[in-house]
C-alpha cells in the first residue's frame, strides 16, 4: 500500500460501511475492506481506485468466526491501521425463547466479540504511534432494552459502554474513539433482522446510509465521544434516559410486536 493513512472497514459491502468507505477514500485514505461478500467488495474496490485513486485491499472473511480478526490482521500483515471502523453487525427480531440459538450465537460473535478483537488488535499499535482513529458503530438501540430484539439491543448497549470506556482510557494518546449511534436508516438491515414490517422501519424518519456516515466521519475526526445522528433520534435518545424503566419497556414493545 502507499503512504496514504489506512482505514480498515468492517461490513463494507453494503449501506453504512460502503458510504463510510467511500468517505474515507474521498478523504485521502487507502482501505482494507471486510466482509463476506468478495464480489461486492472488489467491486467496490475499483470504484475506490478510479475516483479516489485509493490503494483498496479486500479481505473476504466471515466475522462471526472465532479467529476472524487473527485472518483480518494476516490478511494486510505488516501495513499500519490509523483509522478502524467497527461497523459489521446484524439484527433480528422474535422471542428470546424462540429465536434460534446458532443465530444469536452469531450475533453475539459480530456485533461484540468481532469488534472488541479487531479493537484488541489494532489498538495497541495506534497508541504506540501516538495516533488513529476508531469508529464503531452501534445504534439508539444501544439506550434502552429491546424486548423481542433482546440480544441485538443488548450487543450495541454493550459497544457504546466499550466505546465511552476505551475513549476515557485513551485520553491524551493521540487516539480517539468514537461511537456512531444511528436510528433507523435506510439499509439492508431490515430486510435481514426480519423488521421490514415494523413500525421504526417504515422509513417515515429514515435517514440515508450516506447521511448517517457523513455524520460519523465528521464526529470521528473531531473525535466525538458519542454521535447521534438526526434530530428526532437525539431527542428520542435523551428521552429515553429519563423515563421510566418499565415505560421504556412497553413502548420498545410495541415498536416489535412479534407477540401479536
Amino acid at each position: 500500500m502507499s503512504q496514504r493513512p489506512v482505514a480498515l472497514v468492517t461490513g463494507a459491502s453494503a449501506g453504512i460501511g460502503l458510504e463510510l468507505a467511500r468517505i474515507l477514500a474521498r478523504e485521502g485514505h487507502d482501505l482494507v475492506l471486510v466482509a463476506r461478500r468478495e464480489a461486492a467488495l472488489k467491486e467496490l474496490a475499483e470504484e475506490l481506485k478510479d475516483r479516489y485513486g485509493s490503494d483498496t485491499r479486500v479481505v473476504a472473511a466471515d466475522l462471526t468466526a472465532p479467529d476472524a480478526a487473527d485472518v483480518v490482521a494476516q490478511a494486510i500483515g505488516d501495513s499500519e491501521v490509523d483509522v478502524l471502523v467497527n461497523n459489521a453487525g446484524f439484527g433480528g427480531l422474535g422471542a428470546f425463547t424462540e429465536r434460534s440459538r446458532d443465530d444469536d450465537m452469531r450475533m453475539v460473535a459480530l456485533n461484540i466479540t468481532a469488534l472488541t478483537d479487531l479493537t484488541k488488535k489494532f489498538l495497541p499499535g495506534m497508541v504506540a504511534r501516538g495516533r488513529g482513529r476508531v469508529l464503531n458503530v452501534a445504534s439508539t438501540a444501544a439506550f434502552q432494552p429491546g424486548p423481542f430484539m433482546a440480544v441485538y439491543y443488548a450487543s450495541k448497549a454493550y459497544v457504546l459502554s466499550l466505546s465511552q470506556a476505551l475513549a476515557e482510557e485513551l485520553s491524551g494518546t493521540g487516539v480517539t474513539v468514537t461511537c456512531l449511534c444511528p436510528g433507523p436508516t435506510a439499509t439492508e438491515f431490515h430486510s435481514v433482522a426480519g423488521t421490514d414490517a415494523q413500525p421504526l422501519a417504515s422509513g417515515v424518519l429514515s435517514m440515508s446510509a450516506q447521511a448517517v456516515a457523513e455524520a460519523g466521519y465528521r464526529a470521528m475526526k473531531r473525535g466525538k465521544l458519542i454521535e447521534i445522528p438526526g434530530v428526532q433520534n437525539k431527542v428520542g435518545a435523551q428521552t429515553i434516559r429519563i423515563a421510566p424503566r418499565r415505560v421504556v419497556l412497553k413502548v420498545v414493545r410495541r415498536l416489535h410486536p412479534a407477540d401479536h
